[in-house]
């Protein structure tokens, strides 16, 4: 049994991570919880059991074996340290996945990576994570050479402010009003009705922090920097679930029969086999899996599929890999 703290426990990802836990069965001796001054005195159930949220770090400090950090990545970057030589901290952020001493881990992927750790192991960003998990059991069997990656990602990935403000705007397109911008908007522009080709800043060569995730955490997951790997990411107008439309080059040839074939028992993974079927974001609502249909040749790349890719982000892509990292470690 474990004492257990989640930063950020007021959070889309940190009241998930309380959910799964519970879902799971987690080792959980004390439960301890976590969030800004804004949220100190509210309360959480775990297992029939209130909890009261606290702004003060010292107990968790103290106590607590496996933390889950469910902050932004400047608090991440405060808090987190504080923990050293004391709990192993699981973080949600971006602040430490590409620090070359922190594993980046997918448990359907390099599990053995969880070994590794010094005190903090990062969780991938959601879009990562569901694309690994689709890609990694072809990858062993005919390693990937190029991939090419177009994102379709709910507004949750920013946060429930942001699934406030597409309500917010649908209602008034619902009743033919303008939608107006209002100070502490989440998104430069509207979001209901539309779509928005950038998440993140740009860089020098005009991509989007973002993108960039998805080519450097890819090639870390995978162990291998000779992956080639270009993204575009766009924001979409719905709640939650992240799609992908992805196209793959391997080293060797490849059919669609025999893709499927690999991917129907992989873990992790729902296959969806014929042209008919196929997931939806709608359907990956509170769902552990990832979903992965329309697998066909690409007719660009000489040893290429392309395939669609579906998962809950909030779920999937961030909470339940966490806990799934926080068995590997119990």
């Amino acid at each position: 049994m474990k004492n257990v703290a989640v930063l950020g426990a007021t959070g889309l990802v940190g009241e998930e991570v309380i959910k799964i836990l519970e879902q799971r069965n987690f080792p959980v001796k004390e439960l301890f919880l976590f969030a800004s001054g804004r949220s100190e005195g509210q309360t959480r159930f775990f297992k029939d059991n209130e909890i009261e949220i606290s702004n003060d770090l010292d107990p968790l400090i103290k106590k607590a074996n496996i933390v889950f950090g469910c902050l932004d990545a400047d608090l991440s970057r405060e808090i987190i340290p504080q923990f050293k030589g004391k709990g192993v901290v699981i973080d949600n952020s971006n602040a430490y996945r590409m620090d070359p001493e922190v594993p980046l881990i997918v448990p359907e992927v390099n599990p053995e990576k969880a070994r590794d750790h010094k005190g903090i192991i990062a969780n991938p960003n959601c879009s990562t994570i569901q694309m690994v998990v689709a890609l990694y059991p072809l990858h062993k069997a005919r390693k990937i050479k190029r991939i090419f990656v177009a994102t379709y990602q709910s507004v949750s990935g920013y946060g429930r402010d942001a699934i406030t403000e597409l309500k917010y705007e649908t209602e008034c397109m619902a009743m033919q009003q303008m939608v107006d911008k209002y100070e502490g908007s989440v998104f430069a522009y509207p979001i209901a009705n539309n779509v928005i080709p950038q998440i993140g800043s740009f860089d020098e060569l005009g991509y989007t922090t973002e993108e960039m995730k998805m080519v450097n955490e890819t090639r870390k997951i995978f162990d291998d920097e000779t992956i080639q790997v270009t993204a575009i990411c766009v924001r979409i107008p719905v709640m939650i679930g992240h799609s992908e439309a992805v196209s793959v080059d391997f080293e060797q040839p490849i059919t669609p029969d025999e893709a499927k074939q690999m991917l129907k028992d992989a873990p992790g993974i729902k296959l969806f086999e014929t042209d008919d079927k196929y997931p939806m974001p709608l359907f990956s609502v509170n769902r552990d899996l990832v979903f992965i249909g329309r697998i066909r040749k690409d007719l660009v790349f000489e040893n290429g599929l392309a395939m669609w890719i579906v998962a809950d982000n909030i779920r999937k892509g961030a909470a339940l890999n966490a806990v799934q990292i926080g068995e590997l470690l119990v």
